[in-house]
Order: C-alpha cells, then sequence, then structure tokens
C-alpha cells in the first residue's frame, strides 16, 4: 500500500485513533484508581482519628457510633477471626500518630482497620468496601472501539470500488478500452464510475467509427489512384507523364502517412515490436523517401540494434530525410548515430518557429509553397509512441532534427558500451 493512497491515509488515522483510545483509557483507569484509593484512604484516616478520640476520651462514645454507622465499620469480636485476619492478612499502609497506630489490612479480598492505643486494640471491618471495578470504563472503551472499526470498515467499503476505478484508469490510459464498470451502487463514487464507463464506451464508438472512416476513405481512395497510376504509365513518356505519375505517387504516399497517422495517434501500445538494425531501417527509410543515396551520408555505428515498429520507425526517418532534402540549401543529409540519440543534419536558415509550432499538422513558415503537412506531425508522435523525444537544435548553419532517448529503445542496452558509437562516428567523420 503507498504511503500517499487515500486507504493507507485512513488506516492510518484508524491505528493512531485506536491507539489514543487506548491510551487514555489506561490514563482514566491509573486516574480513577487513584482517586478510588484516596478515597478510601481519607475514610479510613477519618475513623482511625476518631477511634483514637475516642480512646483518649476526646470525643463521646455516641459520637464515635455515629461515625462508626456513617461509614458501615463493623467491629470484629471474635478472638479467632482477629487472629486470622492478623497473622494471614496483608498490611496494605500503616500510620503512626501522637494517639497510636492504625493499619490497613487486606484480607480474603475485604479491608479491615486496626486501630491501637496504647493497650487497647480495636478491628474494624469496612462492610461498604468493594474490590476496585472498572467494568464501566472497559464497556465505554469498547463501545468507543467498536463504533470507530464499524465506521472504518464503513469507510474502507465505500471507498474500495475506487481501486477498481483506478485498475480501469490505468488500462484506459495504457490504451486498453476494454474497460469494466466499476459501478457498486448508488452513492457518488458509483456515479463517477458510471460516467467514466459511459465516456469509454463513447470513445470506443468514435474510434471504431474513424477507423471504419479511414478505411473506406484509404480503400476508395486507393482503387483510383492505383488505376490513374497505371493509366500514366501508359502513356507517351514525355514531362506531362512523369508530372502525372509524380502526382499519383504523391497522393499513395498521403494515403499511407494517413494509415500512420491512425497508428500513431491511436494512443494504443505498439503491439508490432522487433529487433532491427539502424541501418535497416535507414535503408527502408531512404528507399521509402525515393531519393538518391548520394544525397544521404550516414555516420555511427550501423550495426546498433533497436527494439521498435519496423514500419513506422522507419516512416518518421523518412518524413525527416524528405523534409531535409526538400528544404536544405545543398539538396544533402547527414544522419548521425550517437550515444543517446539519432541526430539529422541539414544545411539551411534556422527555423522561424519553435519545434513545437512545425509539429501541428499542415503548419507552414512565411513561404506558403514549403509546407510541411503531416510529416513533422506523425514524426512526432511516432517518437513519443516509442518513449523518445523530437527535438530541434541550430549549430553552425545546420538545422539538426534528433529523436532524443535513444537508449530507451536499444536492445540490451544493459550490454553494449554505448561509448564505441561515438568512436566510430568519429573515425567514419575522418
Amino acid at each position: 500500500m503507498k504511503h500517499s493512497s487515500i486507504f493507507y491515509s485512513i488506516t492510518f488515522i484508524f491505528i493512531l485513533s485506536t491507539t489514543s483510545i487506548f491510551l487514555a483509557f489506561l490514563w482514566l483507569i491509573n486516574y480513577d484508581k487513584e482517586n478510588y484509593t484516596k478515597e478510601l484512604n481519607n475514610k479510613y484516616s477519618t475513623v482511625s482519628d476518631t477511634a483514637l478520640y475516642r480512646f483518649a476520651k476526646l470525643v463521646s462514645e455516641d459520637e464515635y457510633e455515629t461515625q462508626m454507622k456513617n461509614y458501615n465499620m463493623v467491629k470484629i469480636s471474635d478472638d479467632k477471626n482477629i487472629a486470622a485476619i492478623e497473622q494471614n492478612g496483608t498490611i496494605l499502609q500503616e500510620v503512626s500518630v501522637k494517639l497510636g497506630t492504625s493499619a490497613i489490612i487486606l484480607y480474603n479480598r475485604h479491608h479491615f482497620l486496626k486501630i491501637k492505643h496504647d493497650d487497647e486494640e480495636i478491628l474494624l471491618q469496612d462492610a461498604d468496601y468493594q474490590p476496585y471495578r472498572y467494568h464501566i470504563i472497559k464497556v465505554i472503551f469498547l463501545f468507543v472501539f467498536t463504533i470507530l472499526l464499524i465506521t472504518y470498515i464503513f469507510i474502507i467499503r465505500k471507498i474500495k470500488p475506487l481501486r477498481k476505478i483506478k485498475r480501469q484508469i490505468d488500462k484506459f490510459a495504457n490504451g486498453d478500452l476494454n474497460i469494466e464498470n466499476a459501478k457498486t451502487g448508488n452513492d457518488e463514487i458509483s456515479e463517477v464510475a458510471d460516467a467514466f464507463y459511459t465516456a469509454v464506451m463513447q470513445i470506443k464508438k468514435l474510434n471504431k467509427s474513424r477507423q471504419l472512416f479511414l478505411r473506406n476513405i484509404m480503400h476508395e481512395l486507393k482503387t483510383p489512384i492505383t488505376k490513374g497510376r497505371i493509366t500514366a504509365e501508359m502513356i507517351p513518356e514525355d514531362k506531362y507523364q512523369k508530372r502525372l505519375i509524380s502526382v499519383f505517387e504523391k497522393l499513395e504516399e498521403l494515403i499511407n502517412e494517413f494509415a500512420a497517422v491512425e497508428e500513431a495517434t491511436s494512443g494504443k501500445k505498439l503491439n508490432i515490436v522487433d529487433v532491427y538494425l539502424i541501418s535497416e531501417l535507414i535503408d527502408e527509410a531512404i528507399n521509402l523517401a525515393m531519393v538518391d543515396r548520394k544525397n544521404i551520408k550516414i555516420y555511427g555505428d550501423k550495426d546498433l540494434e533497436l527494439k521498435v515498429n519496423f514500419k513506422l520507425f522507419s516512416i518518421a526517418i523518412k518524413n525527416i530525410i524528405d523534409n531535409g532534402i526538400k528544404y536544405s540549401t545543398d539538396k544533402f543529409v547527414e544522419i548521425y548515430i550517437k550515444e543517446n540519440s539519432l541526430e539529422f543534419h541539414t544545411k539551411g536558415e534556422n527555423l522561424e518557429q519553435d519545434l513545437s509550432f512545425y509539429i501541428e499538422p499542415f503548419s507552414k513558415g512565411s513561404n506558403a509553397k514549403q509546407s510541411f503537412g503531416l510529416g513533422l506531425y506523425i514524426v512526432d508522435n511516432i517518437i513519443k509512441s516509442h518513449n523518445l523525444k523530437f527535438c530541434h537544435r541550430y549549430e553552425d548553419g545546420k538545422n539538426i532534427f534528433y529523436f532524443d532517448e535513444l537508449k530507451n529503445i536499444i536492445s540490451n542496452s544493459e550490454n553494449i558500451d554505448l561509448s564505441i558509437i561515438d568512436e566510430v562516428q568519429k573515425s567514419d567523420s575522418k
């Protein structure tokens, strides 16, 4: 149980309250017992003083008898009983004064008061004495503890659905829309659970509608595009044929990017992930970009293994290469495989806005002809789905786009000396 958990907090408060009540119970027993003992001592002190005053002829016999009746003190006259009490009883307290001595004796769970003045001696029994009992305090403690325990159990049972709701929210956060309804009653927590379940079901329906719509659109568009491209290839070769083929290729590429957008932005975990050489990913990206390999230079360890979704990661690299070739001044892209990043260097002017501006769909700079379209938007979503960061910086007249935190997807990164990558890069650059 986490220390920040509400269940932990409530349990802690319950234990603290129970401990406090128990300590208060012990203190109350001790305090009440002391008061009871003090009352007995005051009573016996008064009785003892009265008896000694009587022996000293300082009070009358009637006054003495009245005091004994008031305190219900009974004189023991049987010599055998007196001997048994004196021999077997336990002296609890003994006090000596000028007129004589008095002692409190415990015998057979009864209190006796032995008073002696010179040669005179008397033994009195406290007929009202009751051994100290704290049953009432125990009943009060058990009553309070029971109420506290019932309250604790009631609260825990009431908020218990929160754990189930949290599990369902965690599933939803991980892209799993197949959640259960955590509703258990008609209270506010159940209403929240039901509202969350209803919202997720609505999102699930919307996702299905979106997927169906995109699939239908892509299916309906692919057929005429394929037919148009075939028709374009059948006409005589000239600049118009090349333009038509280029248009159809661009349309086909756009449809594939739509599919990538749908997969990358769905919020689901990548379900097709395997280990690939980074050189394989870059080669696939170059093929997708349909650019001349002479315009690309790679530095670093090309045998580095990454655990990625091959299709999506290749598209991300392809989009960076495509933008680099399109917008660089020399139509050249340098790819650096570094210790913890994959960098793409292109010559040109710095971006007019922050990278966050360009990763929005169809963003563009001041030149309306140079729109980034969905390219960087797709890159950003694909990189995020791989737990990486898509970043940009400008150094020495070059725009540097890079995938940071590469160690998150390096296969068996614990067994790889990543410093080798930088050494290979330096040797290649020489």
